[in-house]
């Protein structure tokens, strides 16, 4: 059972995520949290496994709450829900330790998915996060083609196929689809993929990928 500690502002948006998630039977809201402040302390109270954080919140925001129970409980993952996609938002609740970034319009079997993956390790960002980060990092080599990396070019052609997809933001159950295999394949793919690239997550890969995106379409 992974035990989620939700974390907003707008009760009516804790009680409809509530009632969503509960009927996932792998899932428990263990309780509620209307500001940052309040995550921390329930955090320590109820040892959640994954917690579900808004950004724009009274008295404390969820950038700086995120931060501070990553510090005191790393062991906690974070996932932020929000109405917001600002560049620098989701730049600063990476950096502070999210596991992962959606917008509140994903759907609630969508979210339930994301919320295991996360609970496993894996960073979950929504398609349009994922461009965001994408452009920001990939902006800096615009000006210049930099070489392959020869452990980028030693994957194997389904690796490729499956980081191609990964770059323009595909989840693990799209890229299942599209390539017609189930999503413990895709999983097992993408964790050779990050151990090959050595690579820490599924952001960086991204990044990577839309690097070099014309030679994995041109050798996948």
């Amino acid at each position: 059972m992974i035990k989620v500690l939700l974390v907003d502002d707008q009760s009516l948006i804790r009680q409809g995520l509530k009632a969503l998630l509960e009927l996932e039977p792998d899932l428990e809201i263990i309780g509620e949290a209307e500001n940052g402040e309040e995550a921390i302390n329930q955090s320590q109270k109820l040892q959640p496994n994954v917690i579900l954080m808004d950004i724009r919140m009274p008295i404390m925001d969820g950038v700086a709450a995120t931060k501070e129970i990553q510090k005191r409980y790393p062991e906690i993952k974070i996932l932020v829900l929000t109405t917001f996609d600002d560049d620098e938002y989701v730049k600063a609740a990476l950096e502070n330790g999210a596991m992962g970034y959606l917008l509140k319009d994903t759907p609630s079997e969508e979210l339930a998915v994301a919320i295991r993956a996360v609970d496993k390790g894996y960073t979950q960002l929504g398609p349009g996060i994922v461009k965001k980060l994408v452009t920001q990092f990939s902006s800096v080599t615009a000006t210049q083609s930099p070489p392959v990396p020869p452990s980028l070019a030693e994957l194997t052609p389904r690796e490729k196929e499956v980081l191609r997809l990964i770059a323009i933001g595909a989840n693990n159950r799209e890229i299942s689809q599209q390539l017609y295999i189930s999503e413990g394949t895709v999983k097992n793919h993408v964790t050779n993929i990050l151990n090959r690239l050595n690579l820490r997550d599924r952001t960086q890969a991204a990044i990577i990928a839309h690097t070099f995106l014309e030679y994995l379409e041109q050798n996948s």
